[in-house]
């Protein structure tokens, strides 16, 4: 028994002595590999940052293609130092895990994934105003997670990447221009060729509303109080802050040149008509009032009146 121990002892003293070569083998493969994951992610963070990404956002994607060729680096170096091992065997492994894994952070992985598509597709940059539902405000930074968004009243806000990969966002700093319109209405009697002519004028003379495209007017409808308009016009640079001052301007000028050209701004109004039912012509479409007070003739009698008058004629 003795002897069979010592026997087997040999056997594993000589298959670790036949592993050794291709142990030195594979270190030294993946230690140059991982020199090269070094380069690798030195130039995926440079191709980045020469994209106008930021330093931080090219550093996490240096970090990614760097993690992704050290890993592959590991199977390769492993796959030589144990030759009996294939690297389908490796891969099946790979994949049991992952499997594992993505089911531990499915939540996690699925903002990862969609934080790296977002720097690799950009569909917004960071200092883009953005909009994403009820949040507004301008992109600080695109985090692999998530992107930070600082509102305008000075808040910030963490949105995940998976919400911003799968829902509708309107980036607002997108093109070089930017079109506002406000509504306003005139009087049902004045002349809708004067005002429009009046609005764009006051338009063209407002500072920061640019000349072309020229600002328009339209007319969208007939409302309770008068005809409603629709000025329109376009401003350069689009941003939040300059959209509210060219805004501000706007309406105030064209206030003020439809008053000085004598256009009517009316407040809203309404008629109450009160149906007095208890008259004898209530349901007369010919006799009844609807409200109106009886000019220039005798004011109905009310029913029970002429109820009671005609009583008495009949008795008598």
């Amino acid at each position: 028994m003795f002897g069979e121990a010592v026997d087997r002892l040999d056997a594993l003293a000589r298959a670790a002595i036949a592993l050794v070569p291709g142990l030195v083998i594979g270190v030294f493969v993946f230690l140059v590999l991982l020199l090269l994951a070094r380069g690798v992610r030195s130039g995926v963070r440079h191709a980045a940052a020469l994209r106008e990404t930021s330093a931080e956002s090219a550093a996490v994607l240096g970090r990614i293609a760097g993690g992704t060729f050290t890993l592959l680096a590991f199977l390769v170096a492993a796959a030589v130092a144990f030759p009996s091992v294939s690297a389908a065997d490796l891969f099946n492994l790979l994949g049991i895990g992952g499997v594992a894994i993505g089911f531990a952070f499915r939540d996690v992985l699925q903002n990862l994934l969609a934080g790296i598509l977002i720097l690799l597709t950009r569909p917004f940059r960071i200092g883009d105003q953005i909009r994403v539902k009820a949040d507004e405000g301008t992109v600080e930074d695109i985090w692999v997670r998530a992107t930070v968004l600082r509102t305008y009243d000075n808040r910030r806000i963490l949105i995940p990447n998976a919400t911003l990969f799968t829902d509708t966002i309107q980036v607002i700093t997108a093109h070089e221009t930017r079109r506002l319109s406000f509504t306003l209405t005139i009087g049902n009697g004045d002349d809708i060729a004067l005002a429009r002519r009046v609005i764009v004028q006051s338009l063209r003379g407002t500072e920061g509303v640019l000349a072309e495209p020229a600002p328009d007017a339209l007319v969208t409808g007939l409302g309770a109080s008068g005809v409603e308009m629709l000025a329109r016009f376009w401003i350069h640079p689009p941003r939040r802050r300059d959209a509210l001052d060219a805004l501000d301007l706007a309406i105030e000028q064209v206030k003020l040149g439809l008053v000085r050209a004598g256009v009517d701004l009316p407040y809203p109004t309404s008629q109450l008509l009160f149906h007095d039912q208890t008259e004898e012509t209530d349901g007369d479409r010919a006799r009844q009032r609807e409200g109106w007070p009886a000019t220039g003739r005798p004011t109905p009698r009310p029913r029970w009146r002429a109820a009671e008058d005609a009583r008495r004629k009949a008795e008598r």
